[in-house]
């Protein structure tokens, strides 16, 4: 079995000559998924806790001018 595994090793990380052409179209859509994805997980972060965080501080806002106009009257 370890044999196995070693000779599969070697197989994968064997370097060879590659006889293909990457044009700049292909970079670019590269580019392009990298930046998608990114800003994709960026939005969920920010979904996930701003705008909890902002329906928390909009109700402790409020909670807060309420007991301000029971205070004065």
């Amino acid at each position: 079995m370890r044999h196995i595994f070693i000779f599969a090793l070697i197989f994968l990380f064997h370097i060879g000559e590659a006889a293909a052409y990457v044009g700049p179209g292909l970079g670019l859509g590269v580019i392009g998924v990298i930046v998608g994805v990114v800003v994709t997980v960026l939005l969920a972060i920010i979904g996930l806790f701003w705008y909890p965080l902002k329906r928390l501080l909009k109700k402790a806002d409020s909670n807060k001018t309420q007991s301000s106009k029971t205070k004065d009257q």
